[in-house]
């Protein structure tokens, strides 16, 4: 009998161990996703307020903008830099089209002619 009540302490023991690993596993990960839950809060934070309006520039430096959007639209390619809108209203009315999704003219005001 006793040697039935050593082998149960001892496998009691054991299992404890093993959740006492399991435990600390599980902590380490918390606080690595802490970390990354702060990391990208920061990033949030310290990113640049998104442009009201966009211009979507040419294939190259002489090519002129392509199109103007607002600021956020799907639709802005990857070579559209943030503008202000006395610039949209400028290059909308050089002639360079306004988006037809997000409609950056109706958010001016603006009528052509």
């Amino acid at each position: 009998m006793h040697d039935s009540v050593s082998s149960r302490l001892d496998l009691l023991r054991f299992l404890e161990r093993v959740q006492q690993t399991d435990l600390e596993r599980t902590r380490r990960w918390i606080a690595a996703e802490e970390r990354r839950e702060q990391e990208r809060r920061r990033g949030a934070e310290a990113r640049p307020p998104r442009p009201e309006w966009l211009l979507e520039l040419g294939l190259n430096r002489d090519a002129p903008p392509n199109m103007v959007h607002v600021g956020g639209c799907h639709m802005a390619g990857k070579r559209s830099q943030g503008i202000g809108r006395s610039d949209a209203l400028r290059w909308l009315a050089e002639g360079i089209p306004a988006c037809t999704h997000c409609r950056p003219d109706s958010g001016l005001g603006y009528l052509e002619g």
